[in-house]
């Protein structure tokens, strides 16, 4: 759509910026699992299952809606609006244990949040879900309404 709006150019741009948002979500999530696995929870993984098993749970909701849905290019624009929408949940859903954890002097001793993090923080988070929980709605409404 975008190569027909602008140029090929700017369409292949915008492929390599969503391949490389992709895979910083991916990695992101990964190190965010890992970390409160490993560290907090004490449940390891070889590399080889964790990265198996993050991958396939990141591209299998992609293959089977393109399945489901073929690859039509309205269908797919759409489907990139909601992975996008599912993507803004996992952010805060992934720093409200980080900084519960992190904030604990019993589990970071000396490495434990200051206050001022800790408020700025809660503060960035509880942002981040109210603009998320708006931006659901929006969704939820734009879908069925």
């Amino acid at each position: 759509m975008v190569g027909a709006i602008a140029s090929a150019t700017l369409a292949t741009l915008f492929a390599v910026a969503l391949l490389a948002s992709g895979q910083n979500a991916t990695i992101t999530g990964t190190l965010t699992g890992q970390i409160v696995l490993e560290a907090f929870i004490n449940f390891r993984l070889p590399l080889w299952q964790r990265r198996l098993i993050t991958r396939l749970i990141a591209i299998m909701p992609v293959v089977a809606c393109i399945y489901l849905w073929g690859d039509k290019g309205d269908v797919v624009e759409k489907l990139l609006v909601y992975t996008q929408v599912f993507l803004s949940i996992a952010l805060p859903i992934s720093m409200i244990p980080l900084l519960y954890l992190t904030s604990s002097k019993k589990r970071m001793g000396k490495f434990v949040n200051c206050k001022p993090f800790m408020v700025l923080g809660w503060l960035a988070t509880a942002v981040l879900v109210v603009l998320n929980l708006q931006l659901i709605i929006e969704t939820v409404r734009m879908l069925f309404g």
